[in-house]
């Protein structure tokens, strides 16, 4: 008869519990949809939509989390309907819809570390620096490990480190060490130009370089 007791006090208390958290979740669904969505063009992703779903339990059903269920989901092209985000996004869409949500919410996130691998796949010029003045500005936070093959994307690092594979014999050896000054003017030259590196290109990458460090971090 006391654990029966026991039992309903805690039912009680996790339903009012449950029931408060239920209400916050709503309210905060809707604003984090509408920041995510903000964010979405200025990342390459015009027309695109992003809404936080929330899905009741069944009724009797209790959880860990909550009374319903959370989903992300999104349209990355307009006219198509909201899907799963993990259903619908490419890797690179992922990666970038993942940005905007670090960005969002880095004022009360605890991650210490964030690694993204080629969040710039399928974009370039404009889009592409835009990416990569989101990536600083997370660097401001926390630190961030960027994996990019565009140069707009690079320039914005605060260090970079060059990733390198070497063949001896059947064996494949991988190096990675950190670039100087002048190595990083060479390696965004390289990103820019291809093979062949002219003067052109050189001066190009270090006005890139020149023109970031330049700027005031702001924190996120």
């Amino acid at each position: 008869e006391n654990l029966g007791k026991e039992i309903a006090a805690g039912r009680k208390t996790y339903l009012e519990l449950a029931g408060a958290i239920s209400r916050e979740r709503t309210k905060a669904a809707a604003r984090l949809g509408q920041e995510i969505g903000k964010e979405l063009p200025g990342l390459g992703m015009p027309g695109g939509r992003f809404e936080v779903t929330l899905t009741e339990l069944a009724k009797g059903e209790l959880s860990a989390h909550g009374l319903e269920r959370v989903e992300y989901q999104v349209s990355a092209n307009p006219g198509q309907p909201l899907k799963p985000l993990t259903k619908v996004a490419s890797g690179g869409e992922l990666s970038r819809i993942s940005l905007a949500l670090q960005v969002v919410t880095a004022r009360v996130g605890r991650i210490p570390t964030l690694i993204f691998d080629e969040v710039d796949v399928g974009i370039g010029g404009g889009v592409a620096e835009i990416v990569g003045n989101q990536l600083r500005t997370l660097g401001g936070a926390r630190q961030v490990l960027c994996i990019t093959h565009l140069a707009q994307v690079a320039a914005q690092g605060h260090h970079h480190l060059q990733v390198t594979k070497e063949t001896a014999g059947n064996t494949t050896i991988t190096h990675i060490g950190p670039l100087n000054g002048g190595e990083r003017v060479h390696e965004i030259a390289r990103m820019l130009g291809g093979v062949e590196i002219t003067r052109q290109t050189l001066e190009l990458a270090a006005e890139m370089l020149s023109r970031v460090a330049g700027q005031a971090d702001v924190p996120a």
